[in-house]
């Protein structure tokens, strides 16, 4: 799971920096530049796919996961699982008020994250609750996935050997 999470912030390191780039070249160039990198179609004013802000920790009981998508709604994002995966995609919608020539440090557009899941983690009672512009989802651990305590016993009852 360690390395799920650094590979993660590894690629939200990077995309954050590509997109900061790419905006300073566009507020630069004009909205007519694109990158090579660029995951929609080069028409002009169109989205790049970006991947939400995740966190992701564990308590007694569950995985908690916790995606930051500000200014989303509940009927802009889905949530999806696939084998062992959790797909989290939507879109993130400019304000209507927004100039073209804007500076943001918030991508908007389409976003997308696939987050492969552990074992031993109760799907059906997976729960998604959208709040404040954080997104918390909580997956149950099935119930042998559990710790327990193990009772030790003494060396008491042991039986002598004759020869």
């Amino acid at each position: 799971m360690f390395d799920t999470v650094l590979a993660r912030d590894v690629q939200q390191t990077l995309d954050h920096f590509r997109r900061s780039v790419d905006q300073l070249f566009r507020s630069s160039f004009g909205s007519g530049y694109q990158t090579s990198l660029n995951t929609k179609s080069a028409e002009p004013g169109s989205y790049e796919v970006f991947s939400p802000v995740i966190e992701s920790g564990w308590n007694d009981h569950e995985l908690c996961l916790r995606a930051v998508v500000p200014g989303v709604t509940e009927k802009d994002v889905r949530v999806n699982i696939q084998s062992n995966q959790l797909i989290l995609e939507g879109e993130r919608r400019q304000p209507e008020n927004w100039s073209k020539g804007a500076y943001a440090q918030l991508p908007y557009g389409k976003f997308y994250a696939a987050i492969t899941l552990p074992q031993g983690l109760n799907l059906e009672k997976l729960t998604c609750r959208l709040h404040d512009g954080v997104l918390d989802i909580s997956i149950p651990m099935a119930e042998q996935m559990k710790p327990r305590q193990i009772p030790i016993h003494t060396g008491s009852d042991q039986k002598a050997i004759s020869a």
